[in-house]
């Protein structure tokens, strides 16, 4: 045998076995990839995830199977996996190959939108805005990012552009609305909503944006009615049903307003989503207000257990953290009207050495005038009046109360008033209240006092 002939033996080997590996990987391989849609489709995931690892152990490198994956976890509900495996085809993947570019960074931006993946979510969209500029929906979804932000100047071009493409977009006339009511384009506001509603009536999610305007123009009535509509929509029920309770918070209606977070709640199965933390907040508030403040304490350590920054929930527990050592500043701020106005005229007569002459009660606390007992059996001698009042509001004192005090000693003929708070003071009232016949007494003193006549009481 030749060795012209073994070597020419050797190549048509080599190629037999090139041609055998190319066949297998472009007609045997693909086949085994293209059984995993069918899966899907059949509903059958726990086959279609086992189908593309068994293919991703062979060939980490084959990018349709991790976009597959990616889809099968999708039907799976795990969309923290199916991120993943999305991000890898992103990365590494030629599209075309496959994988049509163009749904596929639409399903990879719904993905990251909601899963709060803010930056990545709207790189994606922008790209959609490039690939495919005819589609409104793309530009729709910049614009409500860019709003999330708080980019009301990008969000109203993109929302814009959207209309521009699609002039009966109703939810993106409503958002133009809502942005131009906050960049104070009061008019263009009212026509964008008007326009959104009578384009889609049915188009819940537009009422949602009319309570908003309704609600910062003080029209609590129409803002209740309009959040009541939005409810219809899912997407935007939880937040109509919080900003309903809001809005029953601002004309005092507590009871209203209880129910309505508490319902926003319930509808969070997980208990994580950032509205239904809101909810809990602003239910605290209500129960603060109402001073039922164990139930208080119950959101905010509930909150805390979750976002430890959220807002002043940290300052709140701290204030309150005594409530469970002292008895008597717990009574303070949880005793019903009667009651407070009799704890407030003990603290007065055992511990100030005071005779109360009136009592009212306030909306804030209950306010006394008051003579010096030691004054009280002497004839002859003109009783000089003392003006005490006590706070339990959740907020500080502010000034104008100071200048409310000085005219009702004017008017009372007061020679010295003293103002107690359990939230204290804020500085322009303690710098108004300087050089004045006003002592101001914040929570350690009264918590001191309160202790001082709670124990001589008994």
């Amino acid at each position: 045998m030749s060795a012209v002939y073994i070597i020419s033996l050797v190549v048509v080997s080599a190629i037999l076995v090139a041609l055998l590996i190319l066949i297998f990987n472009s007609v045997l391989k693909p086949k085994k990839t293209d059984a995993v849609p069918k899966l899907i489709k059949q509903g059958k995931i726990p086959n279609a995830i086992k189908l593309c690892k068994q293919i991703l152990a062979k060939d980490q490198k084959n990018y349709l199977a991790h976009f597959y994956l990616g889809k099968s976890y999708i039907a799976d509900n795990k969309p923290e996996l199916a991120i993943m495996e999305y991000k890898l085809v992103n990365e590494n993947a030629l599209f075309g190959q496959g994988i049509d570019e163009v749904d596929f960074r639409n399903e990879f931006a719904k993905l990251l939108i909601a899963s709060n993946q803010t930056q990545d979510a709207l790189r994606e969209c922008l790209l959609l805005t490039k690939l495919d500029p005819r589609n409104s929906e793309n530009f729709f979804e910049v614009g409500r990012i860019y709003e999330a932000m708080g980019r009301y100047d990008l969000a109203l071009g993109f929302m814009q552009k959207t209309v521009a493409l699609d002039k009966k977009n109703a939810k993106a006339h409503a958002e133009i609305g809502l942005m131009m009511y906050r960049t104070k384009q009061y008019n263009e506001a009212k026509k964008e909503i008007d326009y959104a509603l009578k384009l889609s009536p049915d188009t819940y999610s537009s009422y949602y944006y009319l309570g908003k305007i309704l609600k910062d123009a003080k029209d609590i009535s129409g803002a209740i009615k309009a959040f009541e509509k939005a409810q219809r929509d899912p997407e935007y029920k939880m937040k109509a049903i919080i900003e309903r309770g809001i809005c029953f918070m601002i004309v005092n209606r507590m009871d209203n307003a209880i129910p309505d977070f508490q319902r926003a709640i319930d509808l969070d199965k997980s208990g994580s989503l950032n509205e239904s933390i809101y909810a809990r907040y602003f239910l605290a508030s209500c129960y603060e207000q109402m001073r039922k403040i164990d139930k208080a304490i119950e959101q905010w350590e509930y909150i805390y257990s979750r976002n430890k920054t959220f807002r002043d929930v940290s300052a709140k527990l701290s204030e309150y953290k005594d409530l469970q050592a002292n008895d008597y500043m717990k009574d303070y701020l949880t005793s019903n009207d009667d009651e407070f106005s009799m704890i407030c005229k003990n603290l007065c007569e055992s511990v100030m050495n005071l005779q109360v002459v009136s009592a009212e009660k306030k909306k804030w606390g209950c306010q006394f005038s008051a003579v010096d007992k030691k004054f009280e059996n002497m004839l002859g001698v003109r009783k000089q009046i003392v003006m005490v009042r006590f706070y339990r509001e959740p907020k500080p004192v502010e000034e104008p109360e100071i200048h409310d005090m000085q005219d009702v000693m004017k008017q009372q003929g007061a020679m010295k008033a003293f103002l107690m708070s359990s939230s204290g003071f804020n500085n322009m009232a303690k710098r108004y209240a300087e050089g004045r016949p006003m002592e101001l007494v914040e929570k350690q003193k009264l918590e001191q006092l309160l202790t001082k006549a709670g124990s001589q009481e008994k």
